[in-house]
């Protein structure tokens, strides 16, 4: 089921792949992905309903003209969503985990407990700036928006930006934990990160089930 959501012009695709009470799961996709149209079966213990958001110009959300992307606008993406399903763990992929990081940092109080995956446009947090100026083939109409992929695989944000928010998620939680790194790559922003916070890796299975329990510092 695909509910719509209303960002300024955009419309976002939220999908529910399970029904259930309790503690929401949130799923974010990498870069030039979509979500998935059934639930991943590592999901399917999570004991509460399951969603996944479309991005921006991905998958059924709207593709804005003119591209005009960021990180914050993906975290904006995902802020709507969560004024929508209530507080909720949420698990990102790719460049999908950077901008769960965000928002985890922006909404502690609504983001209980993120994981991050790997996945495309991880190091999509940058480590230096830039200078580089894409070239868009416009006449790609269908998703994923080709101006996201560009501008997204480019942004040229400081390790100390992803940081920064790191440090307000661990600050503002009442969660004993509140960043999991569940991935192989270690990109500069996420090796800050870690160097600066508890977040340090652990599996997916393991968790799911610490954010489950909910386990209050």
């Amino acid at each position: 089921m695909i509910d719509y959501l209303q960002h300024h012009r955009i419309q976002l695709a939220l999908h529910t792949l399970k029904e259930g009470r309790g503690l929401a799961l949130l799923l974010l996709h990498g870069l030039g992905e979509r979500s998935p149209s059934i639930l991943p079966a590592e999901y399917t213990s999570w004991p509460g309903p399951v969603y996944a958001l479309d991005f921006t110009g991905h998958g059924y959300s709207t593709i804005p003209v003119g591209g005009g992307y960021s990180c914050e606008t993906l975290m904006a993406d995902v802020d709507v969503a969560l004024t929508r399903i209530g507080p909720s763990t949420v698990v990102g992929r790719g460049i999908g985990a950077y901008v769960a990081l965000l928002i985890a940092g922006a909404r502690p109080q609504r983001v209980r407990g993120t994981i991050l995956l790997d996945g495309p446009g991880l190091a999509g947090g940058g480590s230096t700036s830039n200078p580089y100026i894409p070239v868009v083939d416009t006449a790609q109409l269908a998703p994923p928006d080709p101006f996201a992929i560009a501008e997204l695989a480019t942004d040229g944000r400081p390790p100390t930006y992803a940081t920064y928010f790191a440090m307000l998620a661990e600050k503002r939680s009442d969660l004993a934990c509140p960043l999991s790194v569940c991935t192989f790559e270690i990109p500069d922003w996420l090796s800050a990160v870690m160097d600066a916070t508890s977040a340090n890796k652990t599996t997916l299975e393991h968790a799911l089930k610490k954010y489950a329990s909910q386990s209050p510092a």
